[in-house]
């Protein structure tokens, strides 16, 4: 007796995908562990050469294989020296520019998530803001588990576009790192004063604050002040607020916060109804990375 069509469908497409997994790996193995070229491997497979490219294509996909490059490379160039000598900082890497703009922040991106694991610790509490340079970061972080670490969202929760909301990039930067996360369960901006300072006192919120200000290392963008800036977008400051903040020498915003070119705060009016970091819980961090792309974040 024939066994029921659907049943040798199933069998049969199981059996084709189990066959193009296994050349898959196979592909990826002769690749980058034997060191054969694409031809070598479509006459040992028995396949054609446009196919080995699809099989190494989809094993990057599918984070088989992970290509990277010791960061240190990138740190000691004399333009990362240099800005370490400038501003005094700890440390610095720098990441070659690509043609356009998106492939500059996707090389900083993934320059960055190479390098953020370096960086941690046991027992390390992460802060991590929001935007689209933070979360390709996230995005790009590899698959390993960090012991002991926690990931604390920064700032409380606002609509953004293509998914670069706050508890997106906690989240995934948590996943990829096997992290225990905590997330800010509160909108960024409340409507009136009398709001945030209720939701700030209630229990759980109050404790998810504490864990903000007890991280003892953050990842951060620095915005822009242009009018097309992320907390424009966001329905954060308007246009014209902006503007005249840039008047008074706004030069940056750091996790909603608009800062001057020495990094001094520039306070705003609707500062009292924001739910998330300080400028003053920034400072003094075991470690602050922050991120940044582009001739706008360059300062004097």
């Amino acid at each position: 007796m024939a066994p029921p069509k659907g049943k040798s469908t199933v069998m049969a497409s199981s059996s084709r995908s189990d066959r193009q997994d296994d050349a898959i790996l196979e592909a990826t193995w002769c690749y980058y562990i034997e060191g054969l070229n694409q031809n070598d491997i479509a006459k040992r497979l028995n396949i054609s050469r446009a196919s080995v490219v699809n099989y190494l294509q989809e094993a990057r996909r599918r984070e088989y294989v992970r290509i990277t490059i010791d960061p240190d490379i990138f740190r000691h160039q004399k333009l990362a020296r240099d800005m370490v000598a400038k501003f005094g900082l700890k440390d610095a890497l720098v990441v070659p520019s690509e043609l356009t703009d998106r492939g500059t922040l996707e090389r900083v991106a993934r320059g960055t998530a190479d390098w953020l694991p370096t960086l941690l610790e046991p027992g390390d509490r992460l802060g991590v803001a929001w935007g689209e340079t933070v979360y390709r970061v996230a995005e790009a972080a590899p698959h390993t588990v960090m012991d002991d670490l926690t990931v604390v969202q920064l700032v409380g929760s606002r609509p953004a576009a293509l998914g670069f909301a706050a508890e997106t990039c906690s989240a995934t930067l948590a996943r990829r790192f096997g992290a225990h996360c905590i997330n800010l369960h509160v909108p960024l901006l409340l409507t009136n004063k009398n709001l945030a300072n209720q939701l700030r006192a209630e229990p759980v919120v109050a404790e998810q604050l504490q864990a903000v200000e007890n991280c003892n290392k953050t990842i951060f963008a620095a915005g822009t002040c242009r009018e097309d800036s992320h907390v424009v977008q966001a329905g954060i400051i308007s246009a014209a607020s902006m503007r005249d903040q840039v008047t008074k020498g706004a030069s940056a915003v750091i996790c909603g916060r608009i800062v001057d070119q020495g990094g001094a705060a520039l306070p705003i009016s609707i500062e009292d109804r924001m739910i998330g970091v300080s400028l003053d819980q920034m400072r003094n961090k075991d470690l602050s990375l922050m991120v940044g792309t582009g001739p706008d974040r360059i300062m004097p």
